[in-house]
């Protein structure tokens, strides 16, 4: 027995020496060590030895399986650091080579003007008020003085969902909302996105953006209105830039006026960009009707305002030369990436 077990721990020695993965590290302990390997085959013959025998081959067993799982201990040590070595070589990153540099977005030039716009009206005390896309009919219309079947709704052709909530078709709905909850003085612009059923063409579109302002306090004047649009359209189109005001009707103001800007591109020497007259209409304007004041609970004998409206995708067209509103919702990379 014990040329047998000298004999296999020889053989068992070099099949562990002639190993170079990982896999047949556990072949090799089933082979050799398992409840069924070779080194259990021969102490299965320790009942045919001696009682003296027994202890002395009992010893060499113990010795050579330790040497075995020694052995197997290192080869598998040795064959796992060599592993590592070549995953590390073969997925070596050059630190020193140039990355790809990610491309950055930029703002949408929508989003550019109606900022700009935030600002310029937040320099001047306003405050930013927001309200609800869906609209109920009574916000968006009766509140504004436009009752059921009055002919004002028909010019904004409205998306209705039921009888009496809409998608709104301004943001003068913001207006109502914020005098029935907040009482005067207020001194507030309200930007959003808004909805009509227009055919869309070059200068239409059924989504488009508005921002509207509204002051409410005592002794407010038209001339508090023409002063703020005075400045805003400075602020926009340049220093030298000119209003007008031009007799209108809206329901919810009284007087009420749509105001024009001398055209930026001719300076008022008349081009086919403002129609060969001087000037572009760039908004609607006026006193707020005391009718709406009073549908607010505020009293229009102590208190007046005025409002006043522009859409946003129009002022961002003049800003930027742009010809077709379209372009601003195509979402074409080729014409984002100009601005």
């Amino acid at each position: 027995m014990r040329e047998k077990l000298e004999q296999l721990k020889i053989k068992a020695m070099e099949a562990l020496e002639d190993l170079n993965d990982l896999g047949q590290l556990e072949e090799f302990r089933v082979k050799f060590m398992g409840r069924k390997g070779e080194l259990t085959q021969v102490l299965r013959g320790m009942g045919k030895l001696s009682a003296d025998e027994r202890p002395v081959m009992g010893q060499l067993a113990n010795e050579i399986r330790d040497g075995l799982e020694e052995g197997l201990t290192k080869k598998t040590n040795a064959l796992r650091e060599a592993a590592l070595e070549k995953r590390l070589a073969e997925e070596t990153i050059d630190v020193t080579i140039l990355g790809r540099v990610p491309e950055l977005g930029n703002l949408h030039p929508i989003t550019k003007t109606l900022n700009e716009l935030k600002d310029i009206f937040l320099g001047m005390g306003f405050d930013v008020a927001e309200g609800p896309e869906v609209e109920w009919d009574s916000y968006n219309f009766e509140a504004l003085n436009i009752p059921k079947n009055h002919p004002a709704r028909d010019v904004q052709d409205t998306f209705y969902i039921n009888e009496n909530i809409l998608l709104r078709t301004h943001t003068s709905p913001v207006q109502i909302r914020t005098m029935l909850k907040q009482k005067p003085p207020i001194k507030i612009i309200c930007p959003g996105r808004v909805y009509r059923s227009d055919t869309v063409d070059a200068t239409h579109s059924p989504i488009f953006h508005q921002i509207e302002g509204l002051v409410v306090d005592k002794n407010i004047t038209m001339g508090d209105l023409k002063g703020v649009l005075d400045v805003f359209a400075k602020q926009v189109f340049g220093p030298d830039t000119k209003t007008q005001f031009r007799p209108h009707h809206f329901q919810f103001t009284e007087p009420s006026a749509e105001v024009d800007v001398s055209c930026a591109i001719c300076h008022g020497g008349g081009c086919r960009v403002c129609s060969h007259t001087g000037w572009i209409e760039i908004l609607g304007a006026g006193m707020v009707h005391p009718k709406v004041l009073q549908n607010c609970s505020i009293d229009p004998e102590v208190y007046s305002g005025f409002a006043f409206g522009m859409g946003v995708d129009r002022i961002t067209n003049l800003k930027y030369g742009i010809d077709d509103i379209r372009l601003l919702f195509e979402n074409d990379i080729r014409f984002l990436k100009q601005f």
